[in-house]
């Protein structure tokens, strides 16, 4: 069985996308500290979106420091697993997001991309503890959640399917196909329309 339903193929498009290299962090202590404010400043304003457009900037600036916080060796190690899902060398992908959390265990990107391929493999119970390391090191990551919610369904639990990609919605309410994939996903937990 092969996770590539709905949001597993959008959400991996997104992070298979190369991150913007010219946004580096700022040297120094305090880029991790501004890098984290920048953060919560962006994720509090994305439910706040007036539309699409602004939302859509807003979760991209969100995703480009969640990359921008890897190292320059976890970065390369991320960009070469990226390159291996792309070429569906899924397993390849693996040893270098495993390789990347060994350098940096905190990475968020690390630890969602390596869900991705674990998912890709087959292997969906590892690809859901990643997900859930996502979700304790950033707990509003919407794209964990989605890729989660779409985990979930595909091994049959709509409930949880949908409780995910309810608390992916909160955070970010205009994501594309959300309206949809709630409207689905409702029906299939509760056998009717919301």
């Amino acid at each position: 069985m092969r996770a590539a339903p709905f949001l597993l193929a959008s959400a991996l498009a997104v992070t298979l996308a190369p991150h913007d290299a010219g946004a580096q962090p700022a040297a120094g202590p305090a880029a991790p500290e501004a890098r984290r404010a920048q953060l919560d400043r962006l994720l509090d304003a994305l439910p706040n979106a007036p539309d699409e457009d602004i939302a859509a900037a807003v979760a991209a600036q969100i995703r480009n420091l969640w990359a921008q916080a890897a190292s320059p060796a976890v970065t390369l190690l991320l960009e070469r697993g990226r390159r291996n899902l792309r070429s569906e060398a899924a397993a390849d992908a693996v040893e270098d997001f495993d390789a990347a959390l060994v350098l940096q265990p905190d990475c968020v990107q690390a630890w969602l991309l390596r869900a991705q391929a674990l998912a890709e493999t087959g292997d969906f119970a590892a690809a859901m503890r990643d997900l859930r390391q996502v979700l304790t090191l950033e707990p509003r990551h919407f794209t964990a959640l989605a890729v989660l919610s779409g985990l979930q369904e595909q091994l049959g639990d709509t409930e949880d399917a949908l409780r995910s990609m309810q608390e992916a919605v909160a955070i970010y309410p205009r994501m594309p196909g959300a309206e949809e994939r709630l409207r689905k996903l409702y029906q299939a937990a509760h056998g009717q329309g919301i």
